[in-house]
């Protein structure tokens, strides 16, 4: 595994997974409550088929600043993504780039692609917050969001994952916050009237015993995006299917989607 470089632009920490020659770019987008170091293994995959990987820090998560998991406004995300591709693209000229977000990275990857899809190649989601998500609405219903954290064992049958999650002081274990419920809202609502992604080269893979984000709400939403869609339902696996059971072969699809629409 390649020496991890660390850059901070603007309040933002950004990983680096660097490789000594690439011929391709790929920008890794995390979910809600967590970090960008959690996918130190799909970056290794990446790194591996010839990628020099970068992955932000959200505000208000893991290293970057700001009150945690406070985001008032996803397009101030996108906008702070779109920093770290013009990073990457500086010390990279010229390559193509590649998008991987997962849940509500997921959702801030497909606002990306709508906003700066040109910029793309192509753009995996995984388990994304897209389409018809209800937790939101459900607790903003409630007069006090309840103290309710993400249960380990929904993201992945490995009780090792769990395990990790549970015991990583840079993953937010606390409740949800209404400004962020607020804001996932609103902009689940402007993917949705955003337009369609034209001839991107996408890939959605999805757990399909997800209950954090179920299946059938995320293939409204991913439908509607359209661009040249691939799926891949894993049978069985939960949230996180990088960190799944079968994570090898969710890798393997990911590498083969990748070295069949980018140029060898």
């Amino acid at each position: 595994m390649p020496h991890v470089r660390q850059h901070v632009l603007g309040g933002i920490a950004v990983r680096e997974w660097p490789h000594p020659r690439p011929r391709r770019l790929a920008l890794v987008v995390h979910g809600y409550g967590e970090h960008a170091g959690r996918y130190d293994e799909l970056a290794g995959v990446l790194t591996g088929h010839g990628a020099a990987v970068y992955a932000p820090d959200h505000a208000g998560h893991g290293r970057s600043a700001g009150e945690r998991v406070v985001i008032e406004d996803f397009e101030d995300v996108v906008t702070d993504v779109h920093r770290v591709a013009g990073l990457a693209r500086a010390a990279h000229p010229g390559l193509p780039l590649v998008m991987v977000g997962h849940s509500m990275g997921g959702l801030i990857a497909a606002r990306y692609a709508q906003r700066y899809g040109a910029e793309l190649a192509a753009l995996v989601l995984s388990g994304p917050v897209i389409g018809a998500w209800e937790l939101p609405g459900r607790l903003l219903a409630l007069e006090e969001i309840p103290d309710t954290p993400v249960s380990p064992a929904a993201l992945s049958r490995d009780p090792a994952v769990g395990a990790a999650y549970a015991a990583d002081p840079l993953v937010w274990h606390g409740p949800m916050k209404r400004p962020t419920l607020e804001a996932f809202v609103r902009t689940l609502r402007t993917v949705a009237e955003g337009g369609d992604l034209g001839a991107l080269p996408l890939l959605w893979l999805h757990g399909d015993d997800d209950r954090l984000v179920p299946l059938p709400g995320s293939r409204t939403g991913v439908e509607r995006l359209g661009g040249r869609l691939t799926e891949r339902i894993f049978p069985g696996a939960r949230h996180e299917v990088f960190h799944e059971t079968d994570k090898a072969e969710v890798f393997a699809e990911v590498i083969r989607f990748l070295d069949a629409v980018l140029p060898r």
